[in-house]
């Protein structure tokens, strides 16, 4: 049987590359490793770190198509982090100007969660510890 150890990253397209950069570094905190730009691309490539154990590659790319959100298409969802307590991770963003939906319970765990978009619209989670 195949043997996978771990999620090792999450490659994300983005529309505004500096709007984005800017959006998962300062705003949701993710710790930046590297930044390449890679000119037969005309692309930058941005990793950043989530807990010292997980990456977020950031591309862009010269006029990428949209990608709907809603009605929700088949495919990859939306990406979930997770956070100690959901309250303060929402009123961190609101400050920010960030909107997030209403917090709820998940059934079948009782775990509070709530969604947000970035800035191309991607549907992001956070779920309470």
């Amino acid at each position: 049987m195949l043997k996978l150890n771990r999620i090792h990253h999450i490659a994300i397209i983005c529309s505004d590359y500096e709007k984005s950069k800017q959006f998962y570094s300062e705003i949701l905190g993710l710790k930046i490793i590297r930044e390449v730009y890679r000119q037969e691309r005309d692309s930058y490539k941005l990793d950043l770190e989530v807990g010292d154990q997980y990456q977020v590659e950031l591309f862009s790319f010269p006029n990428p198509p949209t990608r709907p959100s809603r009605p929700e298409a088949a495919g990859l969802r939306h990406l979930a982090f997770e956070v100690d307590d959901i309250i303060e991770a929402a009123t961190h963003l609101n400050k920010l100007g960030v909107a997030t939906e209403a917090i709820r319970i998940d059934e079948s765990t009782g775990k509070r969660f709530t969604f947000f978009a970035d800035p191309d619209g991607l549907p992001i989670e956070f779920y309470e510890k």
